[in-house]
C-alpha cells in the first residue's frame, strides 16, 4: 500500500495562511486538517476533504500531495 503525505503546513506557511484559516476556507474540521498537516505518512484520507484543502491553498491538487512509497 502507498504512504503520502499532505503538505500543508509547508503551503500554508508559504502563502502566509495558518492551519485555522486553511481549515475554515476549506470547510474541514480543524481536528482532521490538523492530522493531516501533521502526520508523517498516511494510506488513506477523505479524497473531497483534501480537494478542498488544495483548493484553499490555491494549489493544484497533485502538489499538496507528496508520495513517500509505493
Amino acid at each position: 500500500m502507498s504512504l503520502f503525505r499532505l503538505r500543508i503546513r509547508e503551503l500554508a506557511k508559504s502563502k502566509g495562511l495558518t492551519l485555522k484559516a486553511v481549515s475554515s476556507q476549506a470547510k474541514v474540521p480543524y481536528s482532521t486538517l490538523a492530522t493531516y498537516a501533521s502526520s508523517p505518512g498516511m494510506a488513506t484520507a477523505d479524497i473531497p476533504a483534501v480537494m478542498r484543502i488544495a483548493k484553499a491553498l490555491e494549489v493544484p491538487f497533485e502538489e499538496l500531495i507528496e508520495v513517500l512509497e509505493e
